[in-house]
This record gives structure tokens, sequence and C-alpha cells, in this order.
């Protein structure tokens, strides 16, 4: 895995960044509790997402074309693993503790998708931590999204935490 570039955004850049509202994509929702409650979201387009089960059950590209019981799994899972790891980097960057919790997976266009994750829940900030990913093997790369979106005066503590706020 690669970290290509990462930083704040509006909000509103979300689905710029990742494609257009009407793209098919997966995105692993987990909320996060602590000193800074949060949702992180790991977006991949939706053909990504068929390709990265491939790699990651062992199938021939193209082979999956469903999502059953199995494929969800995986993804979740891949998800549920990328953002531990994403959470405990951050922590150690700022000394915050993060609390993730069980991981959802949901597959819609990417519109319906941000507006069920964030929207409906109450997560919303002006400004998003976005961190573009590269997964890789030694054939092929998959592009993905992560995005922490702070609750409301959560970024202020985030930002307080890495000396750029006071």
């Amino acid at each position: 895995m690669s970290v290509p570039r990462a930083g704040l955004v509006p909000f509103d850049e979300i689905v710029h960044l990742v494609g257009n509202e009407e793209d098919l994509v997966a995105c692993v929702d987990t909320r996060v509790t602590g000193p800074a409650p949060a949702c992180v979201l790991f977006i991949l387009q939706g053909d990504s997402a068929y390709y990265l089960v491939d790699m990651l059950l062992g199938r021939q590209s193209g082979e999956t074309t469903e999502m059953g019981e199995m494929e969800r799994s995986t993804l979740t899972e891949v998800g549920n693993i990328l953002t531990g790891s994403f959470l405990a980097a951050f922590a150690q960057m700022t000394q915050l503790k993060f609390i993730p919790e069980v991981p959802a997976l949901a597959l819609d266009m990417l519109g319906a998708v941000l507006t069920t994750a964030l929207i409906s829940s109450g997560y919303f900030s002006e400004q998003v931590l976005v961190i573009e990913t590269t997964l890789f093997n030694e054939h092929d790369s998959i592009s993905g999204h992560f995005f922490l979106v702070p609750q409301e005066g959560a970024l202020k503590t985030i930002l307080k935490a890495v000396g750029l706020s006071s």
C-alpha cells in the first residue's frame, strides 16, 4: 500500500475526488468514538472493488460479477484492517485515542452512499481529511480513498493535537 496524497478538503469535494454521484462504489463505513468522534469511509470504485475481491480470493480478474456473502465479507474485512491501520497511525501522530466500531459495507451509487453514511448519521464537518491510497501487488494496482469525517467540533481537537490550532 502507498499513500500518494493526503490533506484537508471541503466536505463537498468528496464526490469530485472519487468520481460522480451516480458511480457505483463500495464503501466501508466505520464509526469512531473517543475525544474526536468521526466517521472513517474507505471508498473504492465499483470495478476496483470487484477486482480487489478477485485478487484477495485468488480468482481470475473479472471472475467476480456479483457481491455475495463471501465477497461482501472480504471487502468489509479489508476495509476494517486498513481502517484500523490508518487509525493507529493517526492516533500515534495526534496522541488521541480513536475507538473504531464494527464496520458496515455499502454497495451503491456514490451520492447515495455519502448521504446515508454521513448526513443521516449526523457526521458532518466542513473539512474532511482525505488520504488517497493505492493497493498493489507485483502486477496491478487499485486506487481508493480514506475520508476521516469528524463530528462538528472534532476537527478542532485533531488540529490542536498536531499543533495546527490554538
